[in-house]
């Protein structure tokens, strides 16, 4: 056992975490509960522990110390003295090694063992004895991060088209890049990695969770480990896995994406932590103070709420959460990211009464300097009271719209009565977005996400085939709203593969198309397949990662053909509400619907159910020209005929799902539709 010693001094109350100071380091470490907090110190290879330092100093709920002879890159953990009551929500215990949570990196990744739980598996009083020093990641000491430039002005989703990766994903299957880099930041900045979004279009690329994480306790048992990190553990820094290089390796892969003219968004997770329920893991804020880190059930503090359903919540109302927060986002936003997508953002706004959007944490970080003028986008949702929240978040925030992505998916898997509900998606969703006075680009139009099909699958599957997650199917949604072209899974029928090809063209273009702010998800452009797995998130193997070898190249082409006519025509892409009348000195009205015998549309026909056709007509003005478009958009198998609306000069054809090498051709005066369709044409 080491002995205790105490600090060569009081130190400081700030800034919170371990930080390079005069002949050593000053550590501040936040626990309203703790007795004492113990620094420990450990050798090169993070083995061995050192020395073990009581912290002499306390202001308020802060406990400090300076130490001597501490020095850079020096490994660390902490230990917390305390009083074991679960049933008041105490449960510290000295022989759990924990993260400082401002720690800024990492030795290793975390791998859950045996040791790291608090207390035994046969009940929730007794304390677990075992010291887990030798399986608990050291904290690296590290000097703060130098934060960029401050910006001229606020970063927006205006004209942006998002592309939601992963980066281990994304990069570790790629042969045009150095086997070293392969699954890393390093892998996302290589040229070959900016040249594919580059020549795809893309404007904003949003990476999924980077922050390190830990296992779900599950998993091992079924050989299986978390893939895509939505299940953190320290907030303020990187996965060694992802960033072995640290946030030095995340801001030069900024940069490189930033060099060609592409935005760069962080998906973060602060509805819950990886210490999950009652029986979970104790490795940070359990064994700092679980009374004030999380939401507790007020009838037997021993269990937690579990709105996020993961095990836990976070107390995001308590003002040293909100802290950390917009600490760890800060921190994050040194790299040069342009903003953040916050998973289950509901949950962090949740009072005792329900969702507020003026919750302490949505006001902070529209106050904060720094934070407040860059990119917020809230996942509006979660399983809690009053959990669903789409169109609630604050005004310059957007928000996932998975109205969007439900409405797509039934109109073209052809179901009927939709067409006037798919107008409204199409026209940007103003009835959610507009009433507020928010732009239309705040609604992220999606078809598929990290999270459910992938594009490839959801033409291709009825059900979901998620056996490879060990649950026995359970686990992922049953509501896919796809459809599987005749056969379930792979076929080898070409003119099954051929209607499968024309589906995901036409569900890209009507997306790219689509007023609102569009999101790619990765691999749908190349037609990747997880073979029906529509909760991949423990699949960390070839099923979830991009097969770059089977691209599909034509599907590349067609999908940055639509990129760029979304971006060339302003018509596609203004944020402004539709008003269906003149405007900008036109003649023609910003919009005019109409069904597939080419009348307007009125009254029954918005919603009968044998309508599987919409035709919109956009007017408005490209480099101070006027200009009309008309999309026209087919769902379901069966045949139909379109009539197009009148044009002074006819219809030209921009782009076409059924045929994927059409540009240019004039168009007859009535369409004859096969099956699903999207098609594009200008006056």
């Amino acid at each position: 056992m080491v002995a205790v010693e105490l600090s060569d001094g009081v130190g400081v109350p700030e800034p919170l975490g371990v930080m390079p100071a005069r002949h050593g380091v000053n550590v501040a470490v936040w626990s309203a509960h703790a007795e004492a907090i113990l620094f420990c110190l450990f050798d090169a290879t993070g083995e061995t522990e050192l020395r073990r330092i009581r912290l002499c100093g306390r202001t308020g709920d802060v406990h400090h110390g300076h130490i001597d002879g501490v020095v850079p890159d020096a490994r660390y953990g902490l230990r917390a003295e305390g009083p074991w009551q679960p049933k008041t929500g105490h449960r510290f215990n000295v022989a759990k090694l924990l993260v400082d949570p401002y720690a800024l990196a990492l030795d290793r990744p975390f791998d859950l063992e045996p040791p790291l739980f608090d207390l035994r598996r046969d009940g929730l009083t007794e304390r677990d004895g075992v010291d887990s020093a030798g399986f608990v990641p050291k904290a690296i000491v590290t000097a703060p991060i130098a934060p960029p430039a401050a910006r001229k002005a606020p970063v927006s989703l205006d004209g942006e088209i998002i592309y939601e990766l992963h980066v281990r994903g994304f990069t570790r299957l790629n042969p045009a890049l150095p086997t070293g880099v392969r699954g890393t930041f390093a892998g996302l900045a290589h040229p070959a990695s900016v040249a594919h979004l580059k020549s795809l279009g893309v404007t904003m690329v949003e990476i999924m969770p980077a922050a390190a994480w830990l296992d779900e306790r599950h998993l091992g048992p079924l050989g299986l480990t978390n893939y895509w990190g939505y299940n953190p553990i320290t907030y303020c820094a990187p996965d060694p896995r992802l960033a072995p290089g640290g946030f030095a390796e995340i801001g030069a892969a900024v940069d490189a994406l930033h060099a060609s003219g592409i935005k760069v968004i962080l998906d973060v997770v602060y509805n819950h932590s990886g210490e999950s329920d009652h029986l979970g893991p104790t490795v940070a804020y359990r064994g700092l103070d679980n009374a004030s880190y999380y939401r507790l059930v007020p009838e037997d503090r021993r269990f937690y709420v579990n709105d996020a359903g993961c095990g836990n919540v976070l107390a995001a109302e308590h003002p040293h959460v909100v802290r950390l927060i917009l600490d760890s986002l800060r921190t994050w936003a040194a790299t040069g990211l342009d903003g953040f997508r916050f998973d289950l953002a509901s949950t962090l706004a949740r009072r005792a009464d329900g969702f507020d959007a003026a919750a302490p944490i949505l006001a902070a970080i529209d106050q904060d300097p720094v934070l407040r003028h860059l990119v917020m986008i809230a996942e509006p949702w979660d399983i809690g009271m009053g959990g669903y929240q789409l169109g609630s978040f604050p005004g310059r925030w957007g928000e996932w719209n998975d109205r969007y992505r439900d409405t797509l998916r039934r109109f073209f898997r052809g179901e009927g009565g939709l067409v006037g509900e798919l107008a409204t998606r199409i026209a940007g969703s103003a009835d959610i977005f507009a009433g507020r006075h928010r732009p239309l680009s705040a609604g992220v139009n999606f078809v598929t996400a990290h999270d459910g099909f992938t594009l490839a699958d959801l033409v291709s599957y009825e059900r979901k085939a998620n056996a490879a997650n060990g649950e026995d199917n359970r686990d992922g949604t049953d509501a896919n709203h796809s459809w599987n072209n005749g056969v379930e899974g792979p076929s080898d029928d070409p003119a099954i593969r051929s209607r499968r090809a024309a589906d995901m063209r036409a569900l890209l273009a009507a997306l790219l198309f689509s007023r609102g702010t569009p999101m790619l998800s990765m691999g749908d452009e190349i037609g990747r397949s997880q073979q029906g797995n529509n909760n991949a998130y423990a699949q960390d193997a070839p099923l979830a990662w991009l097969d770059w070898a089977a691209a599909d190249r034509g599907l590349l082409a067609f999908t940055a053909r639509a990129v760029a006519l979304r971006r060339d025509h302003p018509a596609l892409h203004d944020s402004r509400l539709l008003t269906g009348a003149p405007r900008d000195g036109l003649e023609a009205p910003d919009v005019a619907w109409f069904g597939a015998d080419g009348q307007p549309l009125e009254g029954e026909g918005w919603s009968s159910p044998d309508s599987k056709v919409l035709v919109a007509v956009f007017a408005g003005r490209r480099d101070g020209v006027a200009e009309r478009l008309c999309l026209v958009l087919k769902g379901g198998e069966g045949d139909a005929a379109v009539t197009l609306p009148p044009a002074q000069r006819g219809w030209r054809t921009l782009l076409d799902s059924r045929d994927p090498d059409a540009d240019g051709t004039e168009a007859p005066s009535t369409i004859p539709i096969a099956g699903r369709a999207t098609i594009l044409l200008t006056e």
